[in-house]
């Protein structure tokens, strides 16, 4: 998972102590090195910083993670878990890195194949809401 040139500019940056209890939804690339409260969506890339805690889903084009992220990501270009980083939650990629000391509880659906990806992406995605609306 290599980013261009521009992808590198970063359009946010939440920092360290910062803390944002709400959905954040960015218009480009977003760093956060403080914590957030809510799902993060962008159609960019998200890095999640070494001290940075994430209580909720992320949906964008790829995600680094380095601290720790409590929900569910959607990443079609890729996902890297960073050394020491935690991931409870399912994953929905193209492609995923996983590093040493990592912990990841959750499912993982990883297809390169852009047919199978989408086909594999909406059947889980189907599964979760009957879940989510059985008693």
């Amino acid at each position: 998972m290599a980013f261009s040139i521009e992808d590198i500019s970063i359009n946010t940056l939440i920092g360290p102590g910062s803390f944002v209890s709400g959905d954040v939804k960015i218009n480009g690339f977003i760093r956060v090195d403080g914590d957030i409260d809510g799902k993060i969506e962008t159609s960019s890339n998200v890095i999640i910083g070494e001290k940075a805690r994430i209580r909720g889903n992320i949906d964008a084009a790829s995600v680094v993670i380095g601290g720790i992220v409590i929900g569910d990501i959607t990443a079609p270009k890729g996902i890297k878990l960073l050394s020491n980083s935690v991931l409870i939650g399912n994953v929905t990629t193209k492609s995923i890195q996983i590093e040493e000391n990592v912990v990841f509880n959750g499912h993982c659906i990883s297809l390169s194949n852009d047919e199978e990806y989408n086909k594999s992406s909406k059947r889980f995605l189907d599964k979760q809401v009957i879940r989510s609306k059985v008693i």
